[in-house]
């Protein structure tokens, strides 16, 4: 059985940092590629940062760039996103999701989500 489980959101004023952690089980995590997403209320899910299944190349939104960071443990099989400068805007349910494509078809697995709220 395949779960991708997120875990760090909270609460946090406006400046400050959270690490969000995303722990896989039940895949071969070392080959999916991993992405953050977030959803605010009444708006569409917008895809936040995506990191290669080997580490190598890392991709952000415009919104986040310069103040997150994806990074994977493979032998942990945990993705993260390390968010400083939060704003207001930034709150928002964070979910993983991981991927692959092979000559069988694409796997394509999401988390649940973690609430991430920004507000003094």
């Amino acid at each position: 059985q395949v779960q991708l489980v997120e875990s760090g959101g909270d609460l946090v004023q406006p400046g400050g940092s959270l690490r969000l952690s995303c722990a896989a089980s039940g895949i071969t995590f070392s080959v999916y590629d991993m992405s953050w997403y977030r959803q605010a209320p009444g708006k569409e899910r917008e895809l936040v940062a995506t990191i290669t299944s080997a580490g190598g190349s890392t991709n952000y939104a415009d919104s986040v760039k310069g103040r997150f960071t994806i990074s994977r443990d493979n032998a942990k099989k945990t993705v993260y996103l390390q968010m400083n400068s939060l704003k207001p805007e930034d709150t928002a349910v964070y979910s993983c999701r991981a991927i692959r494509e092979s000559y069988r078809g694409t796997y394509d697995y999401w988390g649940q989500g973690t609430q991430v709220t920004v507000s003094s």
